[in-house]
């Protein structure tokens, strides 16, 4: 009789860890608005001084345990640019891969729907961008300031439609 009734508590025990994996996973976090692949809706943004990209698509994926990998496949007016980095949105600074204007990014999350980007050259802040994405959650829009390269001072609103 024990070992039946052992049997009995093993299987109750089971039953109620499955149903707590299941509970876990129906209650957790929504998935993060920023996640998926966002494409430059050129039309409705605006470059100044400009030129503004031909075309550009943002691919943000999660990057496991580091916060977000960010894609950049641009279309310049130049010629194509690629580039990237992984950051944990946490103020901390981090390495930019393949563009000549930044070598290092310091991302801070202010909601779950906004962001802040302090674009680094050499140990220098440089370009400033805040992001926020629609209640939709169809809609990116990137407003960055600060003085480029040349000295000018820079204004670009991006509009990007995720896909």
């Amino acid at each position: 009789m024990r070992a039946a009734e052992a049997r009995q508590l093993v299987g109750i025990a089971i039953v109620a860890a499955c149903a707590l994996a299941m509970n876990v996973t129906s209650t957790a976090q929504a998935p993060d608005p920023l996640v998926g692949t966002w494409k430059l809706d050129v039309a409705k943004s605006t470059y100044k001084p400009g030129p503004a990209p031909k075309s550009t698509t943002v691919v943000i994926s999660p990057a496991e345990g580091k916060g977000l990998k960010i894609a950049v496949d641009a279309e310049m007016p130049d010629g194509p640019m690629k580039w990237s980095y992984t950051n944990g949105r946490d103020g901390k600074e981090t390495p930019v891969t393949g563009n000549p204007n930044y070598d290092a990014v310091k991302v801070t999350q202010v909601s779950p729907t906004e962001g802040t980007i302090q674009y680094m050259k050499g140990g220098k802040p440089s370009l400033s961008a805040k992001t926020s994405v629609s209640k939709d959650g169809k809609m990116l829009t990137v407003t960055t300031t600060g003085t480029n390269a040349a000295g000018q001072a820079v204004h670009n609103v991006a509009h990007f439609t995720k896909q």
